[in-house]
């Protein structure tokens, strides 16, 4: 053999272990990028039922309910009844946040409308979720179908069906996403209240890297969305929220977003654009405050945009 090919076989042999290892550390590395991001950050609840009762007094009976999804899974949720015949209410927040989020929001509608409202916890989050990964949309869709099968079962006082056959949501980022494709399955979701929705969960995953790791290109994003598949194997799907807004027909759709949602602001914005039946939509674009920073609110900023949304519902849903 040539000198200068056994050099080349040397050469080719010291580099393979090296190029090895960092295969192995970039596996490695999206193997843990991909368990952070669908494993959303769990805190305690800002607000419970229980301690909202001490100084709300007794008159509001909010419940702690379970329920199932279409794939089996166990969901969670709190319930607040309605009026016998009037539609629900749906409140879904966004990744890394819980059903307290929304807490108040919810019980202002119900004292001003009489809707019934749920507050579920996607799966992936709030305190020990029975389902302990996100799918960024996919099979979340699918758990709104099995909360309103949850909702139509209900029974008043009287035992006649609680909830008349229409039903809103109301949803922020993650859960805007999810109820929008909801609302392809089900015609009985007449209202939509989406706040600063994203284009696609692959726009909302390479959110989740840049809040969990610190920064986000296309080369991580890229070995993420990988993994993420293999990991979540048909749970993930990264559908075009313009598609599906596209096929919507008769409901009534309110578009919410604000300086402080960053990127999610022109998603929604660009949305509205896809929504063939102008007549059923209204656009706020340019609130001070939107729903992805809800808690954070000042009173007087807070009060504001709760009466946006509960205007909305009063007016529509009915």
């Amino acid at each position: 053999m040539p000198p200068r090919r056994r050099f080349g076989k040397r050469l080719v042999r010291s580099f393979l272990p090296i190029v090895l290892v960092v295969a192995l550390a970039v596996v490695v590395a999206a193997a843990l990028i991909v368990y952070a991001i669908s494993s959303p950050p769990r805190r305690s609840y800002l607000v419970t039922p229980d301690a909202f009762k001490q100084f709300s007094g007794p008159a509001v009976k909010v419940s702690d309910e379970t329920w199932s999804n279409p794939d089996g899974s166990r969901a969670r949720g709190w319930l607040l009844k309605g009026r016998e015949g009037a539609p629900a209410v749906v409140l879904l927040h966004r990744y890394g946040a819980d059903r307290s989020w929304l807490f108040n929001l919810g019980v202002k509608i119900n004292e001003t409308t009489g809707y019934t409202i749920l507050w579920p916890d996607l799966r992936g989050h709030g305190l020990k979720p029975a389902v302990n990964w996100t799918s960024f949309g996919g099979r979340e869709s699918q758990d709104v179908l099995g909360a309103l099968d949850f909702l139509r079962k209900l029974k008043s006082e009287s035992k006649a069906k609680l909830i008349v056959d229409r039903f809103g949501i109301y949803g922020v980022e993650l859960g805007a996403y999810a109820g929008l494709r909801a609302a392809q399955y089900d015609g009985e979701i007449k209202v939509l209240a989406l706040d600063s929705i994203p284009r696609t969960p692959d726009e909302l995953v390479g959110a989740a890297i840049k809040s969990n790791v610190g920064f986000d290109n296309s080369l991580v994003r890229r070995l993420s969305l990988i993994g993420l598949r293999l990991y979540l194997f048909r749970s993930y799907e990264s559908v075009d929220a313009c598609s599906i807004a596209n096929s919507l027909r008769d409901q009534k759709i309110l578009l919410l977003s604000g300086s402080d949602a960053g990127y999610l602001r022109e998603s929604t914005v660009s949305l509205a654009q896809c929504i063939s039946n102008r007549s059923n939509l209204e656009v706020r674009p340019d609130l001070p405050l939107s729903g992805f920073n809800l808690p954070l609110a000042t009173g007087e900023e807070g009060e504001g945009y709760d009466r946006i949304v509960i205007e909305f519902f009063d007016r529509t849903l009915r």
